[in-house]
């Protein structure tokens, strides 16, 4: 498994030049290290940040499981995408508000055809509200099928 997660994460995350805004750091409330986010006053309504993961050493026709949490907390906070290289137009994962504001967890099947996936690209759009926050962390890439609950 490879450590993606911001704090002490091994894996090459880069900023998106052609959006229009990025992610930034955030202390954890606990002070132990950092998550991605994006405050919901950033931007215009419908702008686009996304946070590309660069990936090297996926082998072809093999299964990852890619794992995170997330959390989008506010009032009509926008969304939270994530893209695959070689299903770049069309998300393969997306959430809105949840129920409540605590961390989840979101888990993704990445299939390695021939072609193999070369990065993951978490996109946030900002909504309406003016309070709160897109987050991701302790972003994980397994081999194999993703696990059941």
């Amino acid at each position: 498994s490879v450590d993606c997660s911001f704090s002490r994460g091994v894996c090459d995350w880069k900023q998106d030049a052609d959006d229009d805004f990025d992610w930034n750091p955030a202390d954890r409330d606990r002070g132990d290290g950092y998550y991605m986010a994006v405050p919901a006053f950033v931007g215009h309504k419908r702008d686009i940040g996304r946070l590309k993961l660069l990936l090297t050493d996926l082998k072809p026709k093999t299964s990852y499981c890619l794992i995170f949490t997330y959390r989008l907390a506010g009032e009509r906070v926008g969304k939270l995408r994530v893209y695959l290289t070689n299903k770049r137009h069309a998300s393969v994962w997306e959430q809105d508000k949840g129920k409540d504001e605590r961390w989840r967890t979101g888990k993704i099947e990445i299939f390695q055809g021939a072609e193999t996936t070369n990065s993951i690209t978490f996109e946030s759009e900002r909504g309406k509200g003016k309070t709160g926050e897109i987050a991701v962390d302790n972003v994980m890439l397994i081999s194999g099928l993703c696990p059941e609950d």
